[in-house]
């Protein structure tokens, strides 16, 4: 694990990477935000960002569970992204992994799978064998994803959804807590329910 490590974002979340940081023993050098709303975190000072000379950091997770800022802020910030694993994740070697991802307590991405950059695989989710998920996306704790499907940019996956196998879900589509997806989604459609069923679109900006 890398070590001085600046996390960008003073939320919940942040206080999620910290820990896994710390189980670790990784360094970090600071947490900064845009708007504080706090002036520590977890025993760590917050700045504001515009106090940070980012030509001087030397690696950095954007510790954001918005996936359309982490997008934002990745483009804007041109730094040396790298990635969180708690120890008790379980990652097959066989899987290709993108940089600034968080990889949570207990989550298990089997062979084959490849993950993007600046994903979220919380707690507890299972991402199966040669599924493929592209960057910035946010799989909940205790989604199952079983093999051979495909996530497209910015997805929202909520909190304890199932897709079967061979399922294409498009880019910055929304997943509901708990659906069952069994067929494919489309690009921009919110999901709810088992089985899942579309109940709108969101805008492309959102």
């Amino acid at each position: 694990m890398e070590t001085n490590i600046t996390l960008y974002g003073a939320s919940g979340h942040s206080k999620v990477i910290i820990d896994i940081l710390n189980c670790n023993s990784a360094t970090i050098a600071s947490v900064i935000d845009d708007h504080p709303k706090t002036d520590t975190i977890l025993g760590l000072p917050v700045i504001k960002n515009t106090d940070v000379d980012f030509s001087k950091v030397d690696q950095m997770i954007i510790s954001i569970g918005n996936n359309k800022v982490r997008e934002r802020i990745s483009t804007q910030v041109k730094v040396n992204y790298v990635n969180a694993i708690h120890p008790s994740a379980i990652i097959s070697n066989a899987v290709t992994l993108g940089k600034g991802n968080v990889i949570m307590a207990g989550a298990i991405i089997n062979p084959d799978a490849i993950i993007g950059n600046h994903c979220i695989i919380n707690t507890g989710a299972v991402v199966e064998h040669d599924c493929h998920i592209a960057n910035f996306v946010h799989v909940s704790p205790s989604v199952s994803l079983a093999g051979n499907v495909t996530v497209g940019q910015g997805t929202h996956i909520g909190i304890g959804a199932k897709v079967i196998q061979g399922i294409t879900i498009g880019k910055w589509v929304t997943i509901g807590a708990g659906a069952v997806i069994i067929k494919d989604v489309p690009d921009y459609a919110v999901v709810v329910g088992n089985p899942g069923k579309i109940i709108k679109f969101n805008k492309d900006n959102e």
